[in-house]
């Protein structure tokens, strides 16, 4: 690959640097090229966000014979630092909220679950302090972080017993009578000063470090390189901090995208734009010179696993030709809450079984009111999720996440998926020829009703974070990019690559259509006849009812008894051409006709 003048300049650089790189820029190959130009005697740290991506430079760096550069996580090097040095056991996937109440043998005040709400909020404040780069868990403030309502009343009340507590629980792990956890060893490290003995160090996705890591980064008496996207921010949820915006470095620039053409860089370049609604932005310039025409790698990219679920849901039950369909990072993760509580336990609170609920903490609650009364109180994203998908679905879900799971493939077998599913999260650092976009993300007129309504309570770092993963969503692609027409920026002109989708009337908000490419445009639908809205609801009076599961079961037997479109037409109270459009999406005709 040609280099561009932007990457030769970083290479030729001297001093502490900065690179602020936007997706696809060939921020990887300008790295390398960083190192393999500087003497061979110099020992150089490259430090990955992550294991994946740790094994993947230790290879690339390897191809290149550059023999003096280490690879290593943050957290890789305190593990050799401080885990070994200690003797700790480590936990491999951190405290449950009733072990903690359990360990700590917490008690409330007679109001209800209140010891396993303190649990929760401990977790967090613990995991808040682990992430920061203060010596002490006194010197933060909890509230800080805390933002619901109910929530902030609840810790104001116990905020003390919240943070004596924490104390107590980290003391337990640093004298060894409990596990530690992956958190610790990292904040352990940081407040050890510890000094890295290498001549260079290369810090990758400084966007998203931990203000730990970034202390012990800075630190150091090494050049620096640290190198992210401002832009690609979305790990505040865990205390994450951008450190492109701390250190106070000569910045460079990768404005250029090999990954996608200039109508997706166009796209992206608006979107950001959205961040004018709340506060200032400066303008950022994205340059697309991806060229690649391949379509065979397509993923559903949403903002939520609930969004996500909802979709694979709409793809399995419409798409039944469909053989494979793969879920980054497993469609387990995607069941289970962080702390182990699955879907399955939800449902079955729901269903009021509670014999048959394997988590403790769920099995407390009496009913699904306990548990979304104890979801306000800790800001529990992910169960609240779960919540909602059982009320969506309820005693559906078993056969929904089996028909799922039937097509799910193995890791090793992703290649043969006809379609990929994934949160933004999850994708991160991925990239796929086709993507479509489910509609779960802030958009332009959320932002301006926020600026109305909410002025001075706006958390700017958050709707900024929001914004971002929209952005990240459609860097993903290398090729064209499916999204909703009310995730569409205003100035955004017609492209080949960019399908709008509109919303079908009679479907509510459901999208006109799952991906289907190649296209180079989205046609509008023929019908037999116009109508105006009005006349259409006089003659048919459930013309615009939303189609159902059941519904759509109804349908398919009468079309397998081979009932005219007329009488269909009749049963349902709508158009005849509304029941054929609704047997062709359905794809009757090719599965029965």
């Amino acid at each position: 690959m040609e280099l561009t003048k932007e990457q030769y300049d970083i290479i030729n650089s001297t001093g502490n640097i900065k690179i602020n790189a936007v997706a696809g820029s060939g921020k990887t190959t300008t790295i390398i090229e960083y190192a393999k130009a500087r003497p061979k005697n110099n020992k150089i740290l490259y430090l990955a966000f992550n294991k994946s991506v740790k094994f993947e430079a230790i290879k690339k760096f390897a191809d290149k014979g550059l023999g003096n550069v280490k690879v290593e996580t943050a957290h890789s090097l305190a593990y050799k630092h401080i885990v070994f040095k200690n003797h700790y056991k480590v936990r491999s996937y951190g405290y449950k909220t009733h072990e903690i109440a359990e360990f700590l043998g917490l008690q409330g005040n007679g109001e209800k679950h209140a010891e396993y709400i303190i649990a929760n909020h401990i977790n967090k404040f613990i995991t808040y302090f682990c992430n920061s780069d203060k010596q002490k868990i006194k010197d933060l403030n909890y509230l800080d972080v805390v933002s619901d309502s109910k929530a902030k009343t609840f810790v104001t009340s116990f905020y003390n017993y919240i943070e004596s507590q924490s104390r107590l629980f980290l003391s337990k792990m640093d004298k060894g009578e409990i596990e530690i956890t992956h958190d610790f060893y990292l904040k352990k490290f940081q407040l050890s000063n510890p000094k890295l003995n290498f001549d260079y160090i290369l810090f990758d996705e400084g966007q998203d470090a931990s203000a730990a890591m970034l202390d012990i980064f800075l630190k150091q008496k090494a050049t620096k390189v640290i190198v992210g996207d401002t832009h690609q921010q979305i790990y505040g949820w865990r205390f994450a901090v951008n450190s492109l915006e701390k250190a106070e470095f000569k910045i460079y620039y990768l404005s250029t995208s090999f990954r996608f053409s200039q109508d997706i860089a166009n796209l992206a370049i608006e979107v950001l734009k959205w961040k004018n609604h709340l506060s200032e932005h400066k303008p950022i310039l994205i340059t697309g010179k991806g060229t690649t025409k391949k379509y065979k790698t397509k993923a559903v990219l949403a903002r939520t696993n609930l969004g996500l679920l909802l979709k694979a849901i709409e793809y399995v039950t419409e798409k039944k030709k469909v053989k494979h369909i793969y879920f980054e990072g497993n469609i387990n993760s995607y069941t289970y809450a962080d702390e182990g509580a699955s879907l399955y336990d939800v449902l079955n609170l729901y269903n009021g079984k509670r014999r048959l609920i394997k988590d403790k903490l769920i099995k407390k609650m009496k009913n699904l009111e306990e548990l979304v009364d104890y979801i306000k109180k800790t800001e529990d994203v992910q169960l609240g999720m779960m919540v909602e998908i059982v009320k969506e679905y309820g005693n559906k879900i078993p056969q929904i996440i089996k028909a799922i799971k039937d097509k799910h493939i193995k890791n090793d077998e992703k290649e043969k998926a006809e379609m990929i599913f994934s949160t933004v999260h999850r994708s991160k650092g991925m990239e796929y020829d086709a993507i479509q976009i489910v509609n779960d993300f802030i958009n332009e007129e959320k932002l301006e009703k926020i600026k109305t309504d909410h002025q001075e309570k706006v958390n700017l770092s958050k709707i900024n974070e929001e914004i971002n993963l929209l952005y990240v969503a459609i860097t993903r692609t290398k090729n064209s990019i499916h999204i909703p027409q009310t995730l569409i920026p205003k100035e955004i002109p017609r492209s080949s690559q960019i399908h709008i989708m509109r919303v079908e009337s009679e479907e509510g908000n459901r999208e006109k259509e799952i991906l289907r490419v190649p296209k180079t445009e989205l046609k509008d639908s023929i019908i037999e006849k116009a109508y105006s809205v009005d006349q259409i609801r006089a003659k048919y009076k459930d013309a615009y009812k939303p189609w159902t599961t059941e519904l759509d079961d109804e349908l398919t037997v009468m079309y397998c008894e081979g009932v005219n479109v007329r009488d269909i037409a009749k049963h349902f109270g709508r158009a005849k051409g509304a029941i054929r459009s609704r047997i062709k999406k359905l794809e009757l005709e090719e599965l029965y006709g």
